[in-house]
């Protein structure tokens, strides 16, 4: 039996381990590239560690919204689970440790050892690799043609791998939805995911790169917790920032994108309850009568967050602590607890680490991954609408997706 011929576009995560799989099943394989190297977005990943995967993967760190969609999921994490990846990993010379909340590491601590062990899998196996070309255009006879900026390429089987829209710099500019497009493929709407958000908060500038531990918690119009996380917050002259917002950003890009109101109600003091708080305020204010409401939160809260939290409550921060009434000191408890803003928007793609949305799954086999409208092509990665959420969770999908793609293909 002639061996397959296959073309993969993109030599992102999932592209390369699809080139991997398919040229150890005996496949020819031939990977198109538009950017001068392989691998930049797992260069990027885990500020430059590579947050490989996660012990702790299932289904529902990955969006859906219905119960087809969480069976797709499934379907392809069986086939290629986290402990696959980190046998296949083992195998070409990448060790891994565990690490905070299940995340797994490279023993190296370098994204770099991961992409150069991968390339030295594919040049071991004799893929080739072709750099700087921009696929144009595919076209359809009795083979895929591929028509590049640069030349024509033929094969009988095409992948295509090309990512997502976020962070276009590194590769992933969006351009292979359009091709996909082009052959009578529906995309879903695209919007950038794991992101800071923009929101409507008054201090914002006065708040410009405070730091704080927070919970912080996503709420409907209607006042419902739409999701909530804890962790370091970043405020920034846009919005905020850090890990907590950026796992609940896809839902707040959600909601915007149907045009729905959404909430951002921050607790900076989680580790106290309303009663202990008012509590820990009364007392406070029992003791230092005499300094000024400006002076009332100085050694509680960062410093940069007083004159917001006051001035939010309405109160002269320069009266005494003593002329405090009861309703003052409730509003200052509320926006301890509850500061609340709305959500304006999110950063764009060039911000954010992952799309929402793509190729919907309606017209992809489920096992394969082949494309239901065109015969022998296949689909990995981010290009197709699954996404998850932040801690390895999305190249966990890269490298289960492109194992099956491969696997499929060849």
């Amino acid at each position: 039996m002639a061996k397959s011929k296959i073309i993969i576009i993109g030599a992102g995560a999932s592209g390369m381990l699809a080139g991997i799989i398919a040229a150890r099943n005996g496949a020819k394989v031939t990977i198109i590239e538009q950017k001068d190297r392989v691998g930049k977005k797992i260069l990027a990943t885990g500020n430059g560690r590579c947050n490989i995967s996660n012990r702790k993967v299932s289904s529902d760190d990955y969006y859906y919204d219905s119960r087809e969609k969480k069976l797709f999921i499934e379907t392809i994490l069986s086939q290629f689970t986290v402990e696959a990846t980190i046998a296949f990993f083992h195998e070409i010379g990448i060790d891994i440790v565990e690490k905070e909340d299940g995340k797994l590491f490279p023993r190296a601590d370098q994204a770099t050892s991961v992409v150069s062990a991968l390339l030295m899998e594919l040049d071991k196996l004799k893929v080739d690799i072709v750099y700087q070309e921009r696929v144009e255009k595919i076209e359809i006879a009795s083979n895929f043609q591929i028509i590049t900026n640069n030349k024509k390429y033929y094969c009988n089987k095409l992948i295509i791998a090309g990512g997502g829209c976020s962070s276009p710099v590194l590769g992933s500019d969006g351009s292979c939805f359009k091709l996909v497009e082009q052959l009578n493929h529906t995309t879903s709407k695209l919007f950038p995911s794991l992101v800071q958000l923009k929101t409507d908060y008054s201090y914002l500038k006065h708040l410009m790169g405070t730091k704080c531990n927070a919970l912080v918690s996503l709420h409907s119009e209607d006042k419902e917790i739409l999701k909530e996380e804890f962790g370091e917050l970043l405020f920034t002259e846009y919005g905020i920032s850090g890990p907590p917002v950026l796992q609940i950003s896809r839902v707040a890009g959600d909601f915007l994108n149907r045009n729905l109101k959404v909430y951002i109600r921050i607790d900076l003091v989680n580790e106290y309850s309303y009663e202990q708080l008012e509590e820990l305020l009364i007392n406070r204010a029992n003791r230092i009568p005499k300094r000024t409401m400006e002076q009332f939160l100085v050694g509680f809260i960062n410093s940069k967050l007083i004159i917001p939290i006051l001035k939010t409550s309405n109160i002269d921060i320069h009266k005494n602590v003593s002329d405090m009434t009861k309703q003052e000191r409730k509003e200052i408890l509320k926006n301890l607890k509850q500061l609340t803003m709305k959500v304006t928007g999110t950063m764009d793609f060039k911000n954010s680490q992952v799309t929402a949305g793509g190729v919907e799954i309606s017209e992809i086999e489920h096992h394969t991954l082949e494309s239901k409208l065109v015969k022998n092509m296949y689909f990995c990665g981010e290009i197709i609408n699954v996404d998850g959420a932040c801690g390895g969770y999305n190249l966990q999908w890269a490298w289960s997706t492109g194992f099956v793609a491969g696997n499929a293909s060849s």
